[in-house]
């Protein structure tokens, strides 16, 4: 009897999303297609989650993942694999524990998370239905919902407590009933795929690893308020997602999955996909909408909300790529299950893209309620080097810095905003003792600026003097009385703006001042940066009493500024470009400012 006949094939799963394609995943899957065995196949999959440690292979049914995989190494993964065993070089090494760790239940990465989404987008091939339908239950959901009455789905989302995900965190069920009850006969579906936050990638990654499920939520919504078109508003800078949407949704309509009567059931409804041109301003709903009708994107006054009046003045349902993610399972598994994760206000799972001054950066999806220590420590193992922890960022350029004091804090949308932060559609940016707070306030203030729509006065202007006097403090050039100003200017930017994104535009200003007030003061009264990021205030210099001639900061110097004088190493002040490239090479904290 041969090995098939006993054994259940085995699968080598690899990572194909972005981060993995550029350490080398090419080069993995190459050589897999070069050693074709009946025993096993090959399949490419969507992201799974641990980018920093890329690319990524995963055995099933045995579970096994390998890491930083190699083309080099796949001859070997094969063998053992064939045999039973373990391929030790590429397993997980725990520091702590100074163990191989292979198994998804073990590594800290994936053990503190709760993977609904992620979980799908990691196992199956991004363009096979039938990858969508065998690992994850692709369109029973669905079924289980055309067979039901429209106010029992919405009832069903009501009850989860589901939340969009996109920024807000309004009740997803409420908004849902809300254009169901419109008597206008149509209605429209859109799904805001318009990702443009700094450092965020977790949309892009579910488009690009799953976009089936993406598609049966937006059926299922679709279903639920009455809508018979639907649109998916993308990025254009995001061309890989917008392929395998476009394939998706001609795989399903082939499969009687849209189109005209849905699975037998007499319900028509298709999709559309509208490629946004990059303006961070139309990831807000009312801009968003006027983009898809083909106007300029800027926002409305919002006494008129879009459930009652939205697209091209019909009522409209607009929610986030992961919220409709969320949907199908929520219809399979029942409210109550949904409900027993999360916290009472704030249930299920969230996505964020984990980047920054963190050792596993890439995207997990955890309960809400997990407190932000268990994110950073266990899941991301702290922060690069080692060093301490200051801050980390949630809710993109909208978003407050949460300071480590509040590590503790359970990130869910209630508690996040107390802090003066938001859960924004899911970027968490992580800073250690070398980043400014002063010049993390003046980055954001200016991409605001620099996307802000011009149409109401107090994001337009507002915005431009709070990034004036932020310059001027960076310079060394400011004045206890500039505070005031801003805090002032915060508040009204933040009370009078027009739309959603200009009344969180100050949200960055306002927790720094709030948090990191004496990193301002060090800046005004001492013409100083604690951090050594603000150039004008900042002076390197080599201390020689921990230097040990490694000569690494003058190999990395770009402009020669760092001078050897008998074996001893110092920095020509009036070369150096402050660039701080010498203080992140020197393992010994010899370079000082």
């Amino acid at each position: 009897m041969s090995r098939t006949d006993t054994k259940p094939k085995v699968s080598f799963l690899v990572c194909n999303d972005i981060g993995c394609q550029g350490t080398g995943n090419r080069e993995v899957l190459e050589a897999f297609s070069k050693q074709k065995e009946p025993w096993f196949e090959v399949r490419i999959t969507g992201c799974k989650g641990l980018c920093a440690r890329g690319p990524v292979v995963e055995v099933k049914p045995a579970g096994i993942l390998y890491f930083q995989v190699k083309a080099k190494d796949v001859s070997e993964i094969i063998a053992c694999s064939k045999k039973g065993e373990l391929y030790e070089p590429r397993l997980y090494h725990d520091k702590q524990t100074k163990e191989n760790l292979s198994r998804v239940s073990d590594i800290p990465f994936y053990r503190f998370q709760k993977r609904l989404v992620l979980g799908v987008n990691g196992q199956v091939n991004p363009l096979s239905l039938g990858d969508y339908r065998r690992e994850a239950q692709g369109f029973e959901g669905l079924r289980k919902a055309l067979s039901m009455k429209p106010s029992e789905i919405i009832d069903i989302i009501t009850e989860s407590g589901l939340r969009g995900r996109g920024g807000g965190g309004f009740s997803t069920g409420k908004k849902w009933a809300s254009v169901r009850s419109q008597e206008e006969p149509v209605h429209y579906l859109i799904c805001n795929g318009d990702e443009g936050d700094p450092g965020a990638f977790m949309d892009r990654s579910v488009m690009q690893g799953c976009p089936f499920m993406i598609l049966e939520g937006m059926i299922i919504g679709a279903y639920a308020i009455g809508a018979h078109e639907g649109f998916i508003y993308v990025r254009d800078e995001y061309p890989i997602a917008i392929r395998h949407l476009r394939q998706a949704i001609q795989t399903a309509r082939d499969e009687g999955l849209l189109g005209s009567d849905i699975l037998n059931s007499g319900f028509y409804f298709d999709i559309s996909i509208k490629r946004g041109a990059g303006a961070f301003v139309c990831g807000e709903s009312s801009a968003l909408m006027r983009s898809i009708e083909g106007k300029i994107g800027e926002p409305n006054e919002k006494y008129i909300h879009a459930s009652e009046r939205g697209l091209w003045g019909k009522p409209t349902v607009l929610n986030n790529v992961e919220t409709f993610a969320t949907v199908p399972y929520i219809l399979r598994s029942g409210a109550a299950e949904f409900r027993k994760l999360g916290t009472e206000k704030s249930p299920g799972t969230k996505i964020f893209s984990l980047v920054g001054k963190i050792k596993n950066s890439g995207l997990i999806e955890v309960e809400l309620g997990t407190p932000l220590s268990t994110i950073l420590y266990e899941i991301g193992g702290g922060t690069l080097n080692d060093r301490p922890f200051k801050a980390v960022q949630t809710g993109g350029p909208s978003g407050g810095c949460i300071p480590a004091e509040h590590a503790e804090t359970p990130v869910d949308f209630d508690s996040l905003t107390e802090l003066g932060s938001m859960m924004g559609s899911g970027g968490m940016i992580v800073m250690d003792d070398h980043d400014c707070m002063v010049e993390i306030a003046r980055y954001y203030t200016n991409f605001l600026v620099e996307e802000s729509c011009g149409k109401c006065t107090p994001c337009r202007e507002g915005l431009l003097q709070i990034l004036g006097i932020l310059e001027r403090i960076t310079r060394g050039e400011g004045e206890r009385k500039d505070l005031d100003t801003l805090e002032e200017l915060g508040r009204y930017v933040a009370e009078s703006s027009l739309c959603g994104l200009g009344k969180s535009a100050a949200n960055p200003l306002l927790s720094t001042l709030r948090y990191f007030r004496k990193e301002y003061l060090d800046h005004i009264d001492n013409h100083h940066c604690t951090a050594g990021v603000c150039k004008a205030l900042t002076t390197f210099s080599i201390d020689p009493a921990k230097c040990t001639a490694c000569g690494l900061c003058a190999r990395v110097c770009p402009v020669d500024a760092v001078k050897v004088e008998d074996e001893k190493y110092r920095i020509d002040s009036d070369a150096c470009i402050r660039c701080g490239e010498c203080r992140k090479v020197c393992r010994f904290e010899a370079v000082v400012w």
